[in-house]
């Protein structure tokens, strides 16, 4: 049975949650309970703010296209971090302790969250002439130490939250990949959206990946074969095996724990879970486009923010379809390789290969 009801863009997989609950002590099912039933708040707040970023079309009725490219983008590019201290409290955003410019507070969540959010902003501003969030230069608001000892963070449709973690299954959210991972579920969610079931579900979970990885690699100067390609590193609790939540370079692998589980990600259709648990399986078989990402950045060496990531920042402005599947986004994929690049590119030939080596042929 799953014990888990749409946990809507939290970094904590509820596959995680579920092993929880099945081999930890009375203290752990108690937590696990817990961050379950926040999660469906934040499902809730997360469904009441689905519409935003959505504009009519002449296509009619439902149909999802990216605000930025059918309203034209801002022109001027201008930050605005907003940094709130949820005092181990539920209520959002809390007390605002720095706002875009203010000098650092000396709190490490604070100012992680406050620069991780600027290396965030600012991949999307100068490499994919994004302003913001929205397109639009929207505030970016963050709040840290949200709840006491709350082992998730999450993006709710509005803004971040990050838990401090209990500091032994976890200790710390406010890491980059996982910053970047959050604002990019609000750069799918003003983009026109994928829905959080199945396949595009995944494909959401995936895109929040690919761009938190390429956050990362951003900040650190690595290129493709330097990057470790693991999202969520070093949040991980001192006495847990593994080394972050997800690997893209061969998931399934990025943990292997006797509280935690195994990581059940796939790295090709042949082992596509299907379930009903976690929106089926969005945290799992997200695994599959991800490895696609980075084969296909292998392929082609330099920079993930540079080719690869053009194309599929292209791909998620253009797919106009909230139900797409796998194979749906890897032709958009190929669409947007051939328009940036050419028919018959090494790109547009490399990504064909990249998608057929995870089993989807386009």
């Amino acid at each position: 049975m799953c014990m888990c009801h749409n946990p809507i863009n939290c970094i904590v997989p509820p596959h995680m949650l579920d092993v929880m609950m099945l081999r930890g002590d009375k203290s752990v099912r108690k937590m696990a309970e817990s961050l379950m039933k926040v999660s469906d708040s934040v499902r809730e707040d997360r469904a009441a703010h689905s519409g935003s970023g959505v504009v009519p079309t002449a296509a009619g009725a439902g149909t999802f296209v990216s605000r930025a490219l059918a309203l034209g983008a801002a022109d001027a590019h201008t930050c605005d971090r907003r940094v709130h201290d949820g005092d181990e409290k539920a209520a959002l955003p809390g007390n605002l302790v720095r706002g875009e410019g203010d000098a650092a507070t000396g709190d490490e969540e604070v100012d992680r969250a406050y620069d991780g959010a600027g290396d965030v902003f600012n991949l999307y501003s100068e490499e994919f002439d994004r302003n913001s969030i929205d397109g639009f230069g929207m505030p970016i608001v963050q709040t840290v130490h949200h709840r006491r000892n709350y082992n998730n963070a999450f993006w709710n449709g509005e803004q971040m939250a990050y838990g401090d973690g209990d500091g032994e299954i976890f200790q710390t959210f406010t890491e980059l990949s996982v910053i970047a991972h959050e604002i990019s579920h609000g750069v799918v969610q003003h983009s026109g959206g994928l829905i959080y079931q199945g396949q595009s579900g995944a494909l959401n979970e995936s895109y929040a990946d690919v761009f938190g990885a390429m956050t990362q690699q951003r900040s650190q100067g690595q290129d493709v074969y330097q990057a470790d390609w693991l999202v969520g590193k070093g949040i991980l609790g001192p006495n847990i095996n593994g080394v972050a939540l997800r690997s893209m370079k061969a998931p399934g692998t990025a943990y292997s724990d006797a509280l935690l589980g195994q990581d059940p990600q796939p790295y090709h259709m042949d082992f596509y879970v299907n379930t009903t648990s976690d929106n089926g399986g969005v945290h799992i078989n997200s695994g599959i486009p991800n490895h696609a990402f980075y084969l296909y950045c292998m392929y082609l060496g330099g920079n993930a923010w540079e080719r690869p990531g053009q194309i599929w920042y292209k791909a998620l402005q253009k797919i106009n379809n909230p139900h797409a599947t796998f194979g749906d986004w890897a032709a958009q994929t190929l669409d947007a390789s051939i328009e940036l690049y050419g028919a018959g590119s090494y790109e547009m030939m490399m990504l064909r290969r990249a998608w057929n080596l995870v089993g989807i042929d386009i």
